[in-house]
């Protein structure tokens, strides 16, 4: 088992309600068994500030603590390898990324494409476009009109607390029938109950992760105040933390990302809850290269999927992608998950050196 933590310069600041990145801090884990071999990304990114994890927190757990718990192991089965872990507290990227690795490993050693071995209906798969958030009112419209006009089905907006109303008032405005939802990341509180309602009025398809990342009773509180369906994020780490979003009414959508709930088996397991109680979902990302996202566009192949996934064409994020095969639309807001044995993407070796920060 190894480790490598490599951080990828963005093309352009990717700014959200909490921060503003010009670089994606993310770590992969590389398994090796009988001359195959596995790769598995988690993107936390450089600090602890989307959630509690940050990559080189997870790259010394892995290095100094996971690896000698699994080298030279037999790990049967998906469940096996969560149990192995349990004991670690939390730090589901860094679990994540050893789950990749191992779904990607056992996958190509079985000769099947990721997505059919998840029980995927059919490759192709639905993506959507991201925006962060613009300080320039006339720029935003600019590429939500571009990103409509590219025939992506629906656009996301970064919103934090200085965006104001008026930026999506202008948006609706302007492009008066797209599906468009605004993305929090945790940047409000109950407080701004006002600005939820003013949203409420304006056709979302969602509002997603409004309030604390640790928050389910306080997001119920404000579903019930809305029509708007809160989508929840940050605040689901696990299968239980869903289970209980549901049940409270704090997530009237729920988004999956596998880097958040400690990989593809619990990613997968969240995705059956959500069918059984009728909850719609769809898939996330975390800006990773094609390691971390081939796995994603496997999730997203799953039954059920109601949304159009984040995950991103070559081209929009970095200037060279990480990881090859590059991941590029096959059709208008539209991805083919590969039908190569495993998830499908590898880093490229130089690029993987030239981007180094510490390996293991």
């Amino acid at each position: 088992m190894s480790v490598f933590h490599v951080a990828m310069p963005l093309l352009e600041p990717w700014k959200t309600s909490f921060g503003e990145m010009r670089s994606v801090d993310t770590v992969l884990v590389r398994l090796s068994s009988e001359g195959e071999t596995g790769w598995g990304e988690a993107a936390p990114y450089a600090a602890p500030q989307f959630c509690p994890e940050w990559a080189g927190g997870c790259f010394q757990l892995l290095a100094r603590h996971i690896r000698p718990l699994l080298v030279g192991e037999d790990i049967a089965s998906p469940e096996d390898l969560q149990a192995r872990l349990s004991p670690f507290k939390g730090n589901h990227f860094a679990k994540a990324a050893v789950d990749l690795a191992w779904w990607d490993l056992s996958t190509r050693r079985a000769g099947v494409p990721l997505w059919r071995a998840i029980g995927g209906e059919t490759s192709e798969i639905a993506v959507g476009a991201d925006i962060p958030v613009q300080a320039d009112r006339g720029r935003l419209l600019a590429l939500v009109a571009a990103a409509l006009e590219a025939g992506f089905p629906r656009v996301k907006l970064k919103f934090r607390p200085d965006s104001g109303v008026g930026m999506v008032e202008a948006v609706r405005a302007a492009f008066p029938d797209a599906v468009v939802h605004i993305d929090c990341n945790a940047g409000f509180t109950l407080d701004d109950l006002p600005l939820f309602r003013a949203l409420d009025g304006l056709g979302l398809a969602m509002i997603e992760q409004p309030l604390a990342s640790d928050d389910l009773v306080d997001h119920a509180r404000l579903q019930a105040a809305l029509r708007t369906p809160v989508c929840l994020d940050e605040s689901i780490t696990s299968v239980d933390r869903a289970r209980k979003a549901i049940e409270i009414d704090a997530a009237r959508v729920v988004n999956i990302k596998h880097g958040r709930v400690g990989g593809l088996t619990n990613a997968i397991a969240i995705a059956a809850l959500c069918r059984a109680r009728d909850i719609p979902f769809w898939i996330g990302g975390m800006l990773e290269s094609a390691v971390g996202q081939g796995s994603s566009m496997a999730l997203a192949t799953l039954p059920g999927v109601a949304y159009a996934a984040d995950i991103f064409p070559d081209g929009r994020l970095y200037g060279r992608e990480l990881s090859a095969p590059e991941i590029r639309l096959t059709a208008p807001g539209r991805m083919t998950a590969s039908d190569a044995p495993g998830c499908g993407h590898r880093p490229v070796a130089s690029l993987l050196a030239a981007l180094l920060v510490e390996d293991a």
